[in-house]
């Protein structure tokens, strides 16, 4: 909780988009580019997952040019419907015929009624052209013509609702097809219209069966979805699309289908499915909030498409198609001639044919397969603003750039995936824009503040820190910048300093800049091992280099690291001898020198110059031992209170001794290995000298005598022992001294 509240301004700033998407969602702020890019990102998802295939069952008769060129302008004589509906229904047998045209007006483009209105008036006076007349009549009339091809048979017509000052209404309306008393009550969002232009009476009566064919224009003017069911002065009436395919199952009841009042209120006023029931079975058809379904296209619209077959009314009418080739074919009756203006902006193309987006629909009923948006969409996506927004806000705040990059990545992706995953498997067409652009931007505003705030936080410190301190912990020390400062302090670490032996006479013997490239890559080599293990350099100072480890990063084994690095240092120059003696360099040894103590760390100098350093009576120590290790014939000398501290290594204690500015004896050690890594010879070497130091400081020269005999059996080249022999031999003559302590004094170095 306190880290979150550390970062409260990089958190609350995240949350900025959260709100505003938060609004848009729920209705209370419209955002129109968030609106207009959900619609970009449905027809782009539409068109890249569309079938692009023919579905065979569907036909379309198309009033074309071609038809037109060869019947006559539209519309046609209702003699010439009558000879298309028969041959369709007749010669060819399809099982649906469906009508995207209305038959509003009467045809009189026979003269039925000038000839009756004749002899009605000027030729009163004769029977006979009165009679001729009458047996004419069931030719010349043409609505009775087309209403009678129409009986009984499986036709579905078409009109179309209308929304005017007048509310004018024409022609007649099939039944409604729900109840208004189904909907207990239930302030449904349908598609209301005020008026309607239907058919003839007389061809609704042979046809009862008919739907509307009104499409929802978008805000953008694309057509994405039609209604299912629409109102009508307080009844239900069906479109095109559903009247016939319930004509195709049977013509089932329909009823409406409410989401399950266990999870949701009563007062929920939306609407989930249509239900179409028959014999104790049920059909649920998912709709939206305005009881629509979107148009599931299959592919480019028109002739060519590759959609749906398309046959020319010209070629049907002429009979040019062999009897029974549409066969079981739903057939519907449109036109695709520009003249007629029955095409639609739609996501898959500007001048897409009206008659095809319900061949779209019916088509993707019958496969059950429909796309909805879900009246409950706008819940679902509040959930997910939450969810992403929410977890952004305290995530990134707290990851480093290439963790927040990849953690925003991972939400944006997840998004998309649910969605997706909804869309192909649910048909479920979930709103996406708002969780993409909130994400995007919490991200681009996490970013922002990180790097024109908190990375000042970290400029600064890499400005006072990046010479000493190796780069992942300048990372770490930005997460608590207000810990860290130049100003000095009193704290528990452990220094070194290592020195280059033998550069003064290899100074004498090289050229400058031959002796130059040689410390760069001396100090290139030891200070990646320092910085390696999170030490932090202090100076460099002609042949030596002084580090030290615990500051300005807590380090709780700073001890541990410090022994480590200098085995790692020693082990590195030695590799380096090797390339040196291949190149006929001279070869280099080091002196390490180590010690943990209470010293002051900080910014310390000068005016004109200052540097983070150490100072303390511990630092100086560490520099009086690093001297003695070459005294000692080793290349690292620990101090005691550093050796309690570093767990892991194997010891071998070299003397007590007294440095000058220190009145009290000091053990000094070498770390003669890593715990785990040495052998029994080894082992048993380290007891015999330990034996040997004992009676060393206890003047017992015969039994360290004996023991130092061991010791050369086992490792007779050891300077150390050596030293050891030559100190004996000087003091074996000098009398017994109950007053000395074991130590060695170098008061003088």
């Amino acid at each position: 909780m306190q880290l979150l509240l550390k970062h409260w301004p990089r958190i609350a700033m995240t949350l900025i988009p959260l709100v505003f998407a938060l609004l848009h969602a729920s209705g209370v702020l419209q955002i129109g580019v968030l609106s207009q890019l959900d619609a970009i990102i449905y027809d782009a998802r539409l068109r890249a997952t569309m079938p692009k295939t023919m579905d065979e069952r569907i036909v379309i008769v198309d009033i074309d040019e071609k038809s037109l060129s060869e019947v006559g302008r539209w519309p046609w004589g209702r003699h010439k419907l009558a000879d298309l509906t028969a041959e369709l229904l007749d010669r060819q047998k399809v099982a649906l015929l469906g009508f995207d045209v209305v038959f509003a007006e009467p045809d009189d483009s026979s003269g039925l009624k000038r000839l009756q209105r004749l002899a009605q008036n000027e030729f009163r006076d004769l029977p006979m052209f009165t009679e001729k007349i009458n047996q004419l009549q069931p030719e010349l009339d043409y609505d009775s013509l087309f209403a009678k091809s129409l009986e009984n048979r499986p036709v579905v017509m078409g009109y179309y609702l209308t929304s005017d000052r007048d509310g004018r209404v024409n022609g007649a309306l099939p039944k409604p097809v729900m109840e208004p008393q189904l909907l207990q009550g239930r302030p449904i969002q349908f598609t209301s219209w005020d008026g309607y232009s239907a058919n003839l009476g007389l061809l609704a009566k042979a046809a009862p069966a008919g739907g509307f064919f009104n499409s929802i224009t978008e805000n953008d003017g694309v057509v994405r979805s039609i209604p299912l069911l629409a109102e009508f002065k307080g009844q239900y009436y069906e479109s095109l699309s559903l009247a016939m395919f319930r004509m195709l199952v049977g013509s089932p009841q329909v009823e409406p289908g409410f989401p399950q009042e266990k999870f949701l209120s009563r007062n929920y006023h939306g609407l989930e499915s249509i239900l179409l029931k028959q014999g104790g079975k049920t059909l649920a058809i998912p709709v939206d909030n305005r009881v629509a379904t979107l148009v599931p296209f299959r592919g480019n619209g028109g002739a060519r498409g590759g959609s749906f077959r398309y046959v020319s009314a010209s070629d049907v009418l002429a009979r040019r198609i062999a009897p029974d080739t549409l066969k079981g074919k739903i057939i519907l009756l449109g036109t695709t001639a520009p003249g007629l203006l029955d095409v639609r902006v739609t996501p898959v193309g500007e001048t897409y044919p009206g008659v095809e987006t319900h061949a779209n629909v019916i088509s993707g009923l019958l496969d059950g397969k429909v796309f909805v948006k879900p009246d409950y969409a706008v819940g679902f996506e509040v959930f997910i603003l939450l969810l992403s927004g929410l977890t952004l806000a305290i995530a990134l705040p707290l990851l480093s750039a290439p963790k927040a990059v990849a953690t925003s990545a991972l939400v944006v992706t997840g998004l998309v995936v649910l969605n997706f995953w909804l869309y192909s498997g649910y048909g479920l067409v979930m709103p996406l824009a708002s969780a993409l652009v909130m994400a995007l931007i919490a991200f681009s505003l996490n970013m922002s503040y990180g790097y024109f705030v908190e990375s000042k936080s970290k400029r600064d410190l890499a400005s006072l820190f990046g010479t000493y301190v190796p780069p992942e912990l300048i990372d770490k020390m930005v997460k608590h910048a207000g810990s860290y400062s130049m100003k000095a302090t009193t704290k528990v670490l452990t220094v070194m300093f290592c020195d280059m032996r033998g550069f003064t006479q290899m100074s004498e013997t090289m050229e400058p800049t031959q002796l130059q490239a040689l410390l760069n890559t001396v100090f290139s080599r030891l200070t990646d091992q320092i910085r390696a293990n999170r030490g932090t350099i202090d100076k460099y100072m002609g042949d030596c280099v002084m580090a030290f480890w615990g500051a300005p990063v807590d380090t709780p084994d700073h001890a541990s690291l410090a022994v480590k690095t200098a085995l790692e240092m020693s082990s590195a120059i030695r590799l380096l001898n090797v390339e040196h003696r291949a190149k006929g360099l001279p070869e280099i040894s080091i002196g390490i020198g180590l010690n943990t103590g209470t010293m002051c760390v900080g910014d310390m100098g000068s005016s004109v110059r200052r540097s983070y350093t150490v100072i303390g009576d511990a630092v100086n120590l560490a520099s009086r031992l690093e001297g003695l290790s070459k005294t000692y014939g080793v290349d690292i000398v620990v101090s005691e209170s550093t050796r309690k501290l570093a767990n892991g290594f194997v010891w071998q204690e070299l003397d007590k001794v007294r440095v000058k500015g220190k009145d009290v004896a000091v053990s000094i050690h070498w770390p003669f290995s890593v715990l785990g890594q040495i052998n029994d010879e080894k082992t048993t070497e380290l007891k015999t000298w330990a034996y040997a130091l004992k009676a060393y400081r206890a003047q017992n020269w015969e039994q360290f005598d004996l023991q130092l005999l061991n010791l050369q059996r086992l490792n007779a080249k050891n300077y150390l022992y050596q030293l050891y022999a030559q100190r004996v031999g000087s003091m074996r003559s000098l009398p017994f001294d109950p007053a000395w302590d074991g130590a060695t004094s170098y008061k003088t170095k």
